[in-house]
């Protein structure tokens, strides 16, 4: 690119005419080179008298553009033969002067379009100089992103500790910050949740894959008001004493209501362990939820209780997630459901069902995806749909909790006191209950006589 020189804006402006069309000249002009070299471009023609037409002489030569033609080709045209001529040459530029007297119109659009056209062409090559002399300046190396990565990464990133834990037939994912379980994940079916394991052997304590600034301990849970409650029942393994053991470790617990622990949720985990009696299979994934509350001003704010030195974090909710199949050869499609319940004690009025909530809605609560491995463009069922959703009613539930009691009365007076205690509540007792009490009953009255006889001197 060039800037133009003075001569060459007389050229431009000699060249520019105020027309209507503005893009075509009506009148022809001539432009005469002293000194020129061969090479000349454009149809010669004399100059003025005595120049040699038609040819390159010493004295000169003539470059004419016929009426009509394109003023910006000419111009260029003439401009080149300049550039040709040599810094010696010197540009004349004639014009048929007599056409152009008087016309003060002519005159005027004239000038303006010469100091326009001297301004806009010095502009532009200021802007493309500044432009240039700024373009290294602008460049930016990209850095190479593995070296970058591996900056980034040379002494770790943090880690959350909420990493998948196995044990014997529970996972889970554990929250370090409020020293409870993000997620329990259990499978159960009819053999594994008979057996001869017996929790009367196990004891809550910290889980050893925990690292102990991380874990809850048994002292946070004493004197606080809460129950350590298990996400994985123990009463789902009694398969294995190993299993069972690991329910117990309080990577497994979080701080749950008595009455909503011995009560509700108790009467769900039965719920579950009954549905084994109609699907093979049964998958379950719990968990505590902290829920935003609305305050009196209309604002939703999220907060909790925390217990103990290392600050176990109370819930306000517990989650649960039922899937259960038929058989793995079954065609029967799949049947799931999703329940919230409050961290409190409940009544035996409220249905399973008045706690159900949709998948997605449990996802968008929990942050978390269940089962990511399941396809939900295929037939699923809703478990309540399929199965009742029905949970022990209060006869049902004092009878299961008194037959429960039987095994662990240690005198024939405290198994009395079972039988006292039921009738009290205005149940009578079944079947199932007075076959377990009486052969436990033959149980301690046989101890209690061999006691007797032992005290007896010989």
């Amino acid at each position: 690119m060039h800037i133009l020189s003075l001569q060459g804006i007389m050229l431009l402006l000699s060249v520019i005419q105020q027309t209507k069309d503005g893009d075509r000249m009506p009148l022809g002009l001539q432009v005469c080179h002293q000194g020129a070299r061969e090479g000349l471009v454009g149809k010669a023609r004399p100059c003025a008298p005595g120049e040699a037409q038609g040819q390159v002489t010493p004295g000169g030569a003539c470059v004419s553009w016929p009426q009509g033609s394109d003023w910006l080709s000419g111009f260029r045209g003439a401009h080149a033969l300049r550039r040709k001529a040599g810094a010696a040459g010197k540009m004349v530029v004639k014009s048929f002067a007599s056409r152009f007297r008087g016309s003060r119109r002519f005159l005027s659009g004239f000038v303006a379009g010469a100091v326009v056209g001297a301004a806009g062409a010095g502009l532009t090559a200021v802007q493309f100089l500044r432009s240039r002399d700024a373009e290294p300046a602008l460049a930016v190396k990209e850095p190479d992103g593995s070296s970058e990565k591996a900056l980034l990464e040379q002494f770790g990133f943090p880690l959350t500790g909420t990493e998948t834990r196995c044990y014997t037939n529970h996972a889970l994912s554990y929250d370090q910050s409020k020293r409870v379980p993000r997620w329990v994940l259990e499978h159960i079916s009819k053999s594994k949740i008979t057996g001869d394991a017996d929790r009367k052997h196990c004891k809550f304590k910290p889980d050893p894959n925990i690292p102990p600034t991380f874990s809850a301990f048994n002292e946070d849970y004493v004197g606080s008001g809460w129950s350590r409650g298990h996400m994985a029942p123990a009463g789902n393994n009694k398969f294995s004493s190993k299993a069972m053991a690991e329910t117990f470790y309080l990577s497994n617990i979080v701080p749950q209501n008595f009455d909503n622990n011995a009560g509700y949720w108790n009467r769900i985990e039965m719920y579950c362990r009954e549905l084994t009696e109609r699907f093979e299979d049964v998958w379950i994934v719990s968990g505590p939820l902290t829920l935003p509350q609305t305050g009196s001003d209309g604002k939703k704010n999220v907060s909790y209780q925390v217990i103990g030195k290392d600050n176990v974090a109370v819930p306000s909710h517990l989650y649960k997630v039922i899937l259960a199949r038929r058989s793995p050869e079954s065609a029967e499609p799949l049947a799931l459901g999703a329940f919230v319940v409050p961290n409190e004690a409940i009544g035996f009025q409220p249905q399973l069902s008045e706690f159900q909530v949709s998948l997605r809605d449990l996802e968008k609560l929990s942050g978390l995806v269940f089962f990511p491995h399941l396809d939900r463009t295929s037939d699923i069922r809703n478990i309540c749909e399929v199965d009742t959703c029905k949970l022990l009613d209060f006869r049902e539930f004092t009878l299961y909790l008194s037959t429960r009691k039987i095994e662990g009365a240690r005198s024939v007076l405290r198994l009395e006191k079972v039988m006292e205690n039921l009738r009290s509540a205005g149940i009578e007792p079944d079947e199932y209950f007075m076959t377990r009490y009486k052969k436990k009953l033959e149980e301690l009255r046989a101890l209690e006589q061999s006691e007797v006889l032992e005290r007896k001197p010989s």
